[in-house]
Formats: structure tokens, C-alpha cells, sequence
């Protein structure tokens, strides 16, 4: 038999649970419904996806997938126009313009004006965008200033999506925890320091870019983009009021610290959110997070995956209490896009 074909079977003998509605009507403050990731609609079906949010008592979906324009609109069409309520769509700018004096500002004036709730920033800001200089931009480039700045006006808030789990910025060798997500998708490692900043440089770049922008409201996504270091995020979240975090595509990592992660929640109840990052969305991943959110059991399955290729381990759960699983699952995503919690 290869190691890669080992498959243990857990013999241990704990009480388990299936939570299949969220203890509260809940919003997935973190998904993508439209075509921008999976080059034609992510939600084939709008009208089952409906009916699957209903079963799970998901009130709502933010998309982030609304990009700009053309596809702001289609994704506006489908999604929030025909579906009032139901989704909450997210636009991009184009880093093409980065240099184009109040080209950006402009693009978000924009995207707002047509009815998009937030600003996306993905990855490729820091890891991929160059300059016409083909100078890699990180996010805390002063030439961004003025879209941060402008979304401080609009009101709006900026999710932003630094760096990755930080095995991918170390060697794809045997130590590598993730070793066999990076065999599956070879460009998802950061390990050339030749092409790709260090993991520490990024999160500086994101902690530099939430000082300096005090009036910007933001999430930094995938719990605060360093769900290894919650102590980190715990001091980011304590420093600076104008900083959220949501848990999306996290749950295996802060899962297997339970403790840890239960005791920053209860710090920021105010400030952390309930998303997913799965999509198209299921009732099994749905079941999954509100299992971890809601109960306390331990050593279970955080993905249907065989084997899970975000870790090859259990997670446990948070077993929050019904307040902060309010502000959590709805009221904070709520407040920061002025819908009703």
C-alpha cells in the first residue's frame, strides 16, 4: 500500500451531533455565486439555492463575485435585483488602472452606484499584480490610498484576502503539513522567495494597510488571513476597531484549536463572522460549520474530502453561547452593510 492510499479510520467512541439549521437566521458573509472563479455560474440552479438557504435558515448570501461593470451587472441581475434581500453582492476594481490617477476611486464610485455592497480584494494583490514597472504591489502600496479612502466614504467595507495558509509559503517537502493540497494544485505554493513575498511580508502589508486607513472598515478574511496565529490576530483585533475577521474556508484550522479560537471569539464577538467559502453552497457544509460553531463535540470530520486536503486531522467545536452566535451568524455582517440584523 502507498501512504497516500492510507485512509485510518478514527475507533474513537464520542458523542456527535448534526446541526442541520443555524440556531439563528444566519448570513454566509463569504461566497461566490458568480462566474468570475469557476468561469460560468458558480449556482446553476438560483431557484434550489433558495430553497437550500430556507432549509438551513440562511437569510442571506454576500457574493464576491461581482467584479466590474458588465459582469457587476449580470451578477446585480441574478442575484440581488431579481432575489431582493437574499444576496449581497461584492464588486473588484481592476489593478490594470493602479497608477491611472482616481482610476480606481472612480471604478468603486461606480460599482456602488449600481448597487454593489462592499469591495472584494483578492490575493493576487501582493502575490501577483505588478505595476507597469512589473514592481510586485502589495496591499499597503501609498498608490492605493485613494480606494481605501473612497470606500471609507461610501461606507462601505473592503473584505480582504492576504496571503494563504501559511504551509504554502513553506517547501512542498515531507514536513509540509499540507503536502498533498499542494501536490493537487502545484500554483498554490509560495515557496520562491524569487517570485513571491514571505508570509510575515504580506501580513505586515495587511496590519500597515488597516493602520494607516482608520475610517476604512474591513474584514480580513479567512480569520484575519492567518488562522495559524490567532495570537496575532488577537492583537490586530484589539489595536485597530476598524478590523473584522470572518472564519471562511478556516474551520479545519481553527478547529484544531478550539480553545484558542473559542476564547478570541469571546473576545470580539462583535467583530467575527460567520462565512463559508464553499461553493456551490451544501446542507453538508453548511451542517458542518454550525456543528462547529454551535456544539461541543469533539474529533469530527471538518470536510467530506477523502482525504481532507485542507489537513489531515479532526476539529472540535466552539459551543457558543446563543448571544454571540447572534452577532456572529448575522447581526455583525449586518451592521457592517446596513441590512436589517
Amino acid at each position: 500500500m502507498k501512504l497516500s492510499e492510507y485512509r485510518p479510520r478514527p475507533r474513537l467512541r464520542v458523542p456527535g451531533s448534526r446541526v442541520e439549521r443555524a440556531a439563528v437566521p444566519a448570513i454566509d458573509a463569504h461566497n461566490h455565486l458568480g462566474r468570475w472563479l469557476t468561469c460560468d455560474w458558480a449556482v446553476p440552479d438560483v431557484g434550489a439555492l433558495l430553497e437550500l438557504m430556507d432549509a438551513c435558515n440562511i437569510r442571506a448570501i454576500v457574493n464576491l463575485d461581482g467584479r466590474w461593470d458588465d459582469e457587476l451587472e449580470d451578477n446585480l441581475d441574478r442575484y440581488d435585483r431579481k432575489h431582493p434581500g437574499r444576496f449581497l453582492t461584492f464588486c473588484h476594481v481592476d489593478w490594470n488602472q493602479i497608477g491611472r490617477d482616481g482610476a480606481l476611486a472612480a471604478s468603486l464610485r461606480r460599482s456602488v452606484g449600481a448597487g454593489a455592497r462592499g469591495l472584494k480584494v483578492w490575493k493576487d494583490l501582493g502575490l501577483h499584480v505588478r505595476d507597469d514597472a512589473g514592481k510586485l504591489v502589495l496591499p499597503d502600496d501609498p498608490r492605493l490610498a485613494e480606494l481605501w479612502e473612497t470606500a471609507a466614504e461610501l461606507g462601505i467595507p473592503v473584505a480582504i484576502h492576504t496571503a494563504d495558509p501559511i504551509a504554502f509559503f513553506d517547501p512542498v517537502d515531507e514536513r509540509n503539513e499540507r503536502y498533498e493540497q499542494l501536490l493537487a494544485h502545484p500554483d498554490w505554493s509560495f515557496a520562491d522567495r524569487d517570485r513571491f513575498p514571505s508570509f510575515d511580508r504580506l501580513m505586515d502589508a495587511l496590519e500597515a494597510l488597516v493602520a494607516t486607513h482608520p475610517r476604512t472598515t474591513f474584514i480580513a478574511v479567512h480569520a484575519g488571513c492567518q488562522a495559524e496565529d490567532l495570537g496575532r490576530v488577537g492583537q490586530m483585533l484589539a489595536t485597530y476597531p476598524n478590523l473584522n475577521v470572518d472564519i471562511a474556508a478556516r474551520i479545519a484550522e481553527l478547529g484544531r484549536q478550539p480553545r484558542a479560537t473559542r476564547d478570541l471569539v469571546m473576545r470580539f464577538p462583535g467583530r467575527v463572522l460567520f462565512g463559508t467559502d464553499e461553493f456551490p453552497p451544501s446542507a453538508e457544509t453548511y451542517a458542518t460549520h454550525f456543528r462547529f460553531l454551535e456544539t461541543l463535540d469533539e474529533h469530527f470530520p471538518h470536510s467530506a474530502d477523502d482525504p481532507p486536503l485542507m489537513g489531515r486531522w479532526h476539529i472540535s467545536g466552539l459551543g457558543l453561547p446563543e448571544y454571540v452566535l447572534g452577532q456572529v451568524y448575522a447581526s455583525n455582517v449586518g451592521r457592517l452593510l446596513g441590512v436589517p440584523a
